[in-house]
């Protein structure tokens, strides 16, 4: 998004110390991609992944630099092709002197590594076939039309595996918030793995968002079912999602919300009612807006963060921290957020640095 301001946190030298962990971490997965992946490493690798955007990037870097070139080969196996994502940010220069491995490199290599922007790593060899990974950073949002035109959308900072194939259509949440419209297919459900649980349908629109104790699932059309997840992803496990979940399994109709819990081993939850109201302040994200209708200002600030790498201090006013709050923002807008809880909550600030900011309540 246009508005959203980024901000460094890391020191220089914390930062060289996190990026030259990177390429050591990379360099093991070359390692072990050249001699073939076992089931587990491939789920290891996508987890991998998934915890940062650079990660991607430095595993393809590496690869290049192979002796051998013949991780570039596997990797093209195990993520056919690759595009560079729209993104207008330049890569960034990394100066490190990384002492790599036996296993990675013979010898120690001195170099300087130039990061690719943010790459989708797609094949689409058929109408309805795909292997594919998408991510977005902090403050960015991105939008997929899928082979069969479902269309999927990645809220900030969330990363995806989007396997579809003439038998079965599969997306896993490793990270982050999507919403989905998935295209109506009675022969082929749409399953979505996120949190240890398998939320199926055949032509619905939900949303899924990943927190830290459970998974929020908000369903907007139609109907879907939720199931536990195979024990791994592997063909197996791929043949079995191709099949409907049992009519038994827990059912979420439109206009209804569950928080599944990722260490419960049943899918029992209890099931709620939301208006559109709620659900049109759920989903607001995807046009760029975040609308609260009464949160705390410390529940507020909590999803606020999800758009920016700037941290707000609340301190131990409880009483400003239970003040609460209803209008629209923009995601990412910090300077306009701040403007309207001055004018409107009397709640000022100060800039303790250029990434960190302390509100205070006047009364």
């Amino acid at each position: 998004m246009n508005n959203v301001h980024p901000i460094h946190l890391l020191s220089k030298r914390h930062q060289a110390e996190t990026d030259e962990q990177r390429l050591e971490q990379a360099c093991d997965w070359i390692s072990r991609i050249d001699r073939g992946l076992e089931p587990e490493e491939h789920q290891a690798l996508q987890q991998w992944l998934a915890e940062h955007p650079q990660h991607q990037d430095v595993l393809f870097e590496v690869a290049k630099l192979w002796d051998k070139m013949d991780a570039l080969s596997r990797l093209s196996d195990l993520f056919p092709a690759t595009e560079k994502a729209k993104s207008t940010t330049s890569g960034k220069h990394w100066a490190i002197a990384a002492s790599v491995s036996a296993l990675c490199l013979l010898g120690a290599l001195f170099y300087r590594v130039q990061l690719l922007p943010q790459q989708e790593l797609v094949q689409q060899t058929a109408a309805t076939s795909l292997h594919a990974t998408y991510q977005t950073k902090v403050g960015e949002n991105n939008t997929i039309e899928l082979p069969d035109r479902s269309k999927l959308v990645l809220n900030t900072n969330s990363f995806v595996t989007v396997r579809y194939s003439e038998k079965s259509r599969i997306i896993e949440l490793l990270r982050g918030e999507i919403n989905i419209d998935v295209a109506h297919d009675t022969a082929r459900p749409l399953s979505v793995i996120a949190g240890g649980k398998v939320i199926q349908a055949v032509g619905t629109a939900f949303n899924v968002d990943i927190h830290k104790d459970y998974v929020e699932l908000i369903v907007t059309d139609g109907k879907v079912l939720v199931g536990a997840q195979p024990k791994a992803m592997d063909d197996a496990a791929e043949l079995l999602l191709a099949k409907p979940l049992p009519v038994s399994s827990l059912a979420i109709s439109k206009g209804e919300r569950v928080d599944l819990d990722p260490k419960a081993k049943t899918t029992t939850a209890q099931v709620k009612k939301i208006d559109q109201g709620d659900i049109a302040a759920s989903l607001s994200w995807r046009s760029g807006n975040l609308i609260f209708r009464g949160e705390t200002l410390q529940e507020a600030l909590a999803e606020i963060s999800r758009y920016t790498d700037i941290e707000f201090e609340l301190g131990d006013d409880e009483t400003m921290k239970q003040l609460p709050v209803a209008g629209m923002f923009k995601t990412g807008d910090v300077d306009g957020l701040l403007e309207v809880f001055k004018n409107n909550f009397n709640v000022s600030h100060e800039r303790l640095s250029p990434d960190r900011i302390r509100l205070k309540y006047a009364g």
